[in-house]
This record gives C-alpha cells, sequence and structure tokens, in this order.
C-alpha cells in the first residue's frame, strides 16, 4: 500500500557554494536560496498487488516521486505511507559501489534491504543467473557497460522479495533480449501481488502493464486513471506542443507574400470521409484512383497498374510535407500503405495557398476478390517525426476483380517453384 496526500518537495537552489556556506554559518536567519518544488500537492493511493505507471515529460517530477517512496528523501509538505518493503531500480548504477565487484555489490545492496548474509545466500544463485553477465560478476562494477549495470540491478532488486517495487526508466538501456525478460518479470511480479512504480517513457510498456497511470506536468497532476485514457491525452497534448514548435519554425521558414504554386493537374474531390483529424496546417482536397490512361478506375484487377493521386493545399507554412495513404480492406485492417518520404521522395516545401499533386504509380498483387479503400494523409516533418496536418479515413474505395486462379487467404504474392532434386543437380554440374 502507498499512499500520497498533498505531497510537495522543493529543493534549495543556491547562487553560488558560497551561499550556502553563508545561510549556514547565519543558522537560517537570512536565506541565500530559492525553492524549486519538484512536487506540488500530489495525491494518490496504490492497493496492493497493482501497477502503478507514472508518466510525463523529463524534469516533471517522476524521478522525485519514486525517491520519496524509496525514502531517500523526505516530503517538504503532506504525507507520505508506505506498507512494505521496498525495492527500487531507479538511477543506473544507484547503490552500486564501483569499486566493488558485481558479487560484493549483490550482498551491500542485499545487507541494506534487511537481508541476511545466508538469506542473500540463498537467492544469490537466481541473481547471477538472472543477470546473465558471466565472469563480469566478480569484476569491478566500474568496468561494466550500463547495459550490465541494469541487469545486475534488476536482477537484485527482484529477488530480494520485495512488496514494493520501483522501476525507473533506467530499462530503456537495456537490449531488446533483456528488456522482454524484464517485462515478463515484471508480470509474474503482478501475479504475486508485488505492488509496482513504473516509470516510462515507453506508452506501450505503459498500457501493457499499468493498472492505473499518473501524469505528472511540472511537478503537478494532470491526470490519473486508465493507463489507455492517460496515455491518450498525453500524446495529444505532446502533440499540441510539437505543433506549436514546428509552427514557430515555419513562420521562420519562408517569407511570406510569394504568389502561391498550383499543380497542372488537381484531384478536386473526396469520395468518402469517414473520419477526419490533423491540425489543419495542410488539407486533402482531392483523392482519386486512375488507370494508366488517367481515367477513373472503380474496378481494378490484379496484377495491373493503378494511380493513386492525392492533391493536398497548403493553409499556414509547411518547411517539410509528407504525403501518403493507408490501403484498408473489407473488414478495416490496414494492410499497406506508403509515402513520399518513405519512397525517398522529398517535396519542396509549401507556402499558404500552394497545391500540390502527388502521383503513386502502384502495381497491385492479386488480392482477395472484394472492396478495399485509400486513407489519404499530409503530414510536416520527418519519418522519425511529423505532426499529422489533415487525416481522411476511407476517402476513396476500389473493387478488386476476380483472380484466374484461387486466392488463399488475403493476397498471393509471385512464386516460382522447383523440384529441389533438379537445382541439386544443377549445383553438381556446375561443380563438374
Amino acid at each position: 500500500m502507498v499512499t500520497f496526500d498533498s505531497v510537495s518537495k522543493s529543493y534549495p537552489i543556491y547562487n553560488s557554494p558560497g551561499d550556502r556556506l553563508r545561510e549556514l554559518l547565519l543558522l537560517n536567519r537570512r536565506s541565500f536560496h530559492r525553492d524549486f518544488w519538484a512536487l506540488r500537492d500530489v495525491s494518490f493511493s496504490i492497493d496492493r498487488g497493482s501497477t502503478f505507471c507514472i508518466i510525463g515529460e523529463n524534469g516533471s517530477g517522476k524521478s522525485t516521486l519514486l525517491q520519496l517512496v524509496a525514502g531517500i528523501f523526505p516530503a517538504t509538505r503532506g504525507r507520505v505511507e508506505i506498507g512494505g518493503r521496498v525495492s527500487a531500480l531507479l538511477e543506473l548504477g544507484s547503490g552500486f559501489n564501483p569499486e566493488f565487484s558485481g558479487r560484493d555489490n549483490v550482498y551491500l545492496n542485499g545487507t541494506l534491504l534487511g537481508l541476511s548474509t545466508r538469506e542473500i545466500d540463498r537467492r544469490y544463485g537466481a541473481i547471477e543467473e538472472f543477470a546473465e553477465i558471466g565472469d563480469f560478476i566478480n569484476q569491478p562494477v566500474k568496468t561494466y557497460s550500463s547495459g550490465m549495470v541494469v541487469r545486475l540491478a534488476f536482477a537484485v532488486a527482484i529477488n530480494v522479495d520485495p512488496e514494493i517495487l520501483l522501476v525507473d526508466e533506467a530499462l530503456a538501456v537495456g537490449d531488446v533480449y533483456f528488456r522482454q525478460r524484464c517485462m515478463r518479470k515484471v508480470h509474474e511480479l503482478r501475479s504475486r501481488q508485488v505492488t509496482i512504480l513504473f516509470v516510462s517513457h515507453s506508452m506501450g510498456d505503459v498500457k501493457a502493464v499499468g493498472d492505473r497511470a499518473l501524469w505528472l506536468d511540472a511537478g503537478r497532476v494532470v491526470a490519473i486513471g486508465p493507463p489507455e485514457a492517460v496515455v491518450s491525452k498525453y500524446l495529444a497534448r505532446m502533440v499540441e506542443k510539437d505543433a506549436a514548435y514546428l509552427k514557430l519554425k515555419d513562420r521562420e521558414a519562408r517569407s511570406a507574400g510569394s504568389a502561391p504554386v498550383v499543380a497542372p493537374e488537381v484531384a478536386e474531390s473526396i469520395p468518402n470521409i469517414d473520419f477526419r483529424y490533423g491540425n489543419k496546417h495542410a488539407e486533402v482536397i482531392g483523392i482519386a484512383v486512375l488507370d494508366p490512361a488517367g481515367a477513373p478506375a472503380s474496378l481494378v484487377e490484379p496484377c495491373t497498374q493503378i494511380v493513386v493521386r492525392i492533391s493536398v493545399r497548403a493553409r499556414a507554412p509547411i518547411p517539410s510535407p509528407m504525403v501518403g495513404f493507408m490501403m484498408r480492406n473489407h473488414l478495416g485492417i490496414d494492410f499497406s500503405g506508403t509515402n513520399t518520404a518513405r519512397e525517398g521522395f522529398h517535396l519542396p516545401p509549401m507556402t499558404p495557398g500552394d497545391i500540390f499533386t502527388v502521383d503513386f504509380h502502384l502495381t497491385l498483387p492479386e488480392l482477395y476478390p472484394s472492396h478495399f479503400s485509400f486513407s489519404p494523409a499530409i503530414a510536416n516533418g520527418a519519418l522519425t517525426g511529423y505532426e499529422m496536418c489533415d487525416w481522411i479515413d476511407n476517402g476513396v474505395t476500389v473493387q478488386m476483380g476476380p483472380s484466374d486462379g484461387e486466392i488463399y487467404g488475403y493476397v498471393r504474392f509471385p512464386c516460382r517453384v522447383e523440384l529441389n532434386s533438379v537445382l541439386a543437380a544443377r549445383k553438381d554440374a556446375i561443380a563438374r
């Protein structure tokens, strides 16, 4: 059981080390510092056996909250109640002496957590097995990589029979194999009714393991509740923040007053709109599916070529436009998609009023004879990070004609079949 009741935490900030000394010599009769409030009026309670995730930007107070639970610092105001043995995986290598070997640090940490030498002896084999650092267990920790430090720290934290486990973002430095093992261990601890406080920037992990989530911003609680709802609100805020930043950069990207650029051919209709979202800095104004001659195609044949034409218009400066589409089958499942950046075609910046038309030339495979749709979109940015300007669900739908042969599943890939003995005979002939 963990309870925070109107908890606040402040740290004194001094302009120089001398100011700290002056304040000490004057016995706090005069203040030489300013207070930085890392947490303000935070209240929540965590039931035994639940997993409580904490999200927020860097500097929002997540690690401070875990440090209060671990008892590293006292709260400045409010009440913190902790019921049970706490084991913590906080900052990288915290609690480890870099001059000691990994083995010595296991016994040191176990002792600090209240275990006797005999109890640590009994658990040492499990710790060494989970860490998987081999002979390095007998080497000084200062020779370890960051990933090896995390492996050993996590192995110790989970093998001291914690009733409350604190996990900070330290797992982010681990390799994929070890992170998967750690996440499986987290699920195992949940089934054993261990209370887990989990800080992560991976929203997928938060939704996968969390029972409840807390969103902190500048030390204050913004939202608390089911992970899906809290994560959605958090991601929406981050998109808004990024859009405001890009908008500021957009103003500097192009000078105002230039004549808008208009494409020679423009798709001017959107046959269907099931759902639409984006910041509207640019918009899709038309989408069409055409045959190679440029005529509209409502029925397409397998293994033929089509052109997906998407026209977009800028309503604000777009320094890095990216146009693309997603294809969905009759069940509403996304099964293929692409965009200009993915195809290595970089569009020039757009100014307000510019209209671009992008033609995607596709060769269709043999698909199950049913209808499928195209969802067009325009975004600003790169594949690694972008803001969505306009997305339209199922903008246009076409029907796939029948194939010459039966389609097993949804798509038939081009395939060549040979008898293996024939291939082996060819290799023998070449060898001779």
